[in-house]
């Protein structure tokens, strides 16, 4: 750990040290294990020390130039440079950096475009949609009305569980969305979001890209950038992004600029998080330096190396395998009874960190699941090359292939621990 963290954990431990304990125990957790869970990351000290300023102390409802409460001209000055950097990150020419989370920023979006009951299009959620796409427990379910576009689900064809586009314009033309979203959660395809704006156009709706997952592999050109097609692109600024957890709304129109900062404040939240807003503003720095689009073809390198280390085992990666930072890996080609629930749990104790999902058609409930989703930006972070991904398939298949047998388990573990000694983390 660097200075200003263990000083800082020094000094905690002095006035709480029951809350010392559990940040210690979580940091060495999180040097000691390999994270593939595709939705997090590690991000860099500055970050970390940015979102832990005096920035949290103030009150800036409102935005720059426009506040409700006085003293905020550093307040404004952080906000404007969040705004430039994400702008020139996506090559956009408004942006609102004041949404708390990803989830938030799309229900500023539907706010602004939909009235309840009207229909949008999206990718359902157990095809690797996201809840806020219309899950019915969901605002964007409870509140709104989706229509689910599908996959392909021909397995003689060579797209096979790739989104299946002519189904998407025929579904569109048949319920006439207001909003045609796309972007998903566990989705290891390019996505082409030409197809969606031509779509789009041809109703007169609007084309939304949430780009949570796939945010920093756009902003570098790894994967397409959703500009100029899409009206409004969200995203969340952690996972590929590796800046604090937030969210962000961007677009080209003035118009729809507009109507969307109304629907974030006050349509949907109160204060902005400031010190979140600052370490955005740091994140987006170190994304628009040339190493971070080094680091991002890294991810996907990675992740192809791991689909096809994982393969060479008897998994099945659903689509085929991945053109981004995560793959979803049906366990039922290696083992029939091997559910998510169980593989995740068993690599946990192994100090491999992964998440249970479920995989298109799936026959088993959310929470148990035939499928895990790995992803590689928290391990590209920590400096793991293609070399390095056969191991980790390896140390996967040691531990499924065991039953999750506890003295294999622990065997695993500990050359887990010893192998993250190689490649520490920036803390």
């Amino acid at each position: 750990m660097d200075s200003l963290t263990v000083s800082y954990l020094e000094m905690l431990e002095q006035h709480d040290a029951e809350a010392c304990r559990i940040l210690r125990a979580e940091a060495a957790r999180q040097e000691t294990t390999i994270e593939l869970i595709a939705s997090e990351n590690h991000v860099s000290q500055r970050v970390m020390h940015g979102i832990g300023t005096c920035l949290t102390n103030k009150y800036a409802e409102g935005y720059p130039g426009r506040r409700y409460y006085g003293g905020c001209r550093h307040h404004d000055e952080i906000e404007q440079l969040a705004r430039d950097r994400a702008k020139e990150l996506f090559g956009c020419k408004y942006a609102n950096v004041q949404p708390h989370s990803g989830a938030q920023a799309n229900m500023a979006v539907y706010m602004a475009f939909l009235e309840p009951g009207d229909t949008f299009a999206s990718l359902v959620l157990k095809d690797g949609g996201h809840l806020s796409h219309g899950m019915h427990l969901n605002f964007s379910g409870r509140y709104f009305k989706p229509v689910h576009y599908p996959l392909v689900y021909d397995e003689a064809k060579p797209d096979f569980e790739h989104i299946d586009y002519d189904a998407m314009r025929a579904l569109c033309l048949e319920h006439r969305p207001k909003m045609i979203l796309c972007g998903y959660s566990a989705y290891p395809r390019t996505i082409h979001f030409e197809k969606f704006r031509t779509v789009a156009d041809e109703i007169g709706a609007i084309m939304v890209a949430d780009i949570a997952h796939i945010a920093g592999l756009c902003a570098t050109g790894v994967h397409p950038n959703p500009f100029p097609h899409a009206h409004v692109v969200t995203t969340t600024t952690h996972k590929t992004l590796r800046g604090p957890r937030g969210g962000l709304i961007m677009t080209n129109d003035l118009e729809l600029h507009k109507k969307m900062n109304t629907t974030v404040f006050p349509g949907t939240q109160g204060g902005p998080l400031m010190h979140a807003i600052g370490a955005k503003a740091i994140a987006f720095g170190e994304a628009l330096k040339p190493e971070y689009k080094t680091y991002c073809r890294q991810v996907v390198s990675n992740a192809q190396a791991l689909v096809s280390a994982l393969s060479e085992y008897g998994y099945r990666l659903c689509s085929g395998g991945t053109d981004n930072h995560l793959m979803l890996v049906d366990l039922s080609a290696r083992d029939a009874d091997l559910t998510g629930k169980d593989a995740e749990a068993w690599l946990e104790s192994a100090g491999i960190i992964t998440n249970k999902n479920g995989i298109p058609k799936d026959t088993r409930p959310p929470m148990v699941t035939s499928g895990l989703r790995l992803g590689t930006p928290a391990v590209t972070t920590r400096g793991l090359r293609e070399e390095h991904m056969p191991q980790i398939a390896a140390w996967i298949d040691r531990v499924l292939g065991s039953g999750g047998d506890e003295g294999e388990c622990a065997a695993v573990r500990g050359e887990v621990r010893e192998f993250c000694e190689g490649y520490p983390l920036e803390h």
